[in-house]
């Protein structure tokens, strides 16, 4: 059985984690899926967005701990690059991505959403980086994009606890933009992705990857590349047609060029 279900929504890739006996657990074979879905992604200029989410009542539990039981060092080594490759691939889309997170996000499953622009979660979800409980340390990418999207001291009170937080204090940390009724979560994502996948996609492109490279560099470079980026869009197609369909004042068909 597939650990990872795709589907289109019009423009917009809707990915699903798909073991929701192990609750999603991110074992070799679903970080693998999740890599490649993401390959088959990139490659298709009709998708616009990605939505993320769990089958069940969970988004991702962790990683998969039956799989790591007996392993050596060099089993470790290999699954955590797994683990990043993963979260890169997500990472490096040119698309926006949003995980909604259905359930509990914990271990390598908060690193997975932490890998996507922004997270949109369940008034049910619970997140959190337990792996000092088992005396490990987050393997995915969570001592570093933690401490991004939520600063030192939060990311610090996670990973050396280890106890995990409900929706409301996730959302008031910075860890996830909004909380929707379960019921609602898948919708409200789907809807967020749809609007920009009606945006110009050249533009939607350029301005995330100005702001992922910018983040870590000195101000006054990230300046500088919003500036020859702002000039790359203004020569294209898509600023023709949407300064045009402002003006006449009607909807913009954008073309991504």
């Amino acid at each position: 059985m597939e650990s990872i279900r795709q589907e289109m929504r019009g423009a917009v890739a809707l990915v699903t984690l798909a073991r929701p006996d192990a609750l999603n657990a991110l074992d070799t074979a679903t970080l693998t899926g999740i890599q490649n879905a993401c390959s088959e992604v990139a490659s298709d200029t009709k998708v616009r967005a990605l939505v993320l989410t769990g089958e069940g009542r969970a988004f991702a539990a962790g990683a998969d701990i039956a799989e790591m039981s007996g392993k050596d060092v060099l089993f470790a080594e290999r699954f955590s690059r797994r683990g990043h490759a993963a979260c890169a691939a997500l990472e490096e889309l040119p698309i926006p991505t949003i995980a909604a997170v259905n359930g509990v996000a914990l271990g390598g499953g908060c690193e997975l959403a932490l890998a996507c622009d922004w997270i949109y979660a369940s008034d049910k979800a619970r997140f959190g980086q337990p792996e000092v409980k088992l005396g490990l340390i987050p393997g995915f990418g969570g001592t570093s994009r933690l401490v991004r999207r939520v600063g030192v001291a939060w990311a610090k009170e996670l990973v050396l606890t280890g106890e995990p937080v409900d929706a409301e204090t996730a959302q008031r940390i910075g860890l996830v933009n909004r909380v929707f009724p379960a019921d609602g979560l898948l919708d409200e994502a789907l809807a967020a992705a749809e609007a920009i996948a009606a945006r110009g996609p050249l533009a939607v492109s350029v301005a995330k990857r100005v702001m992922q490279e910018g983040q870590g560099a000195d101000v006054r470079v990230a300046h500088a590349l919003e500036q020859v980026a702002f000039a790359t869009v203004f020569g294209s197609q898509d600023r023709i047609e949407g300064i045009g369909a402002f003006l006449e004042k009607r909807d913009a068909k954008f073309e991504g060029r």
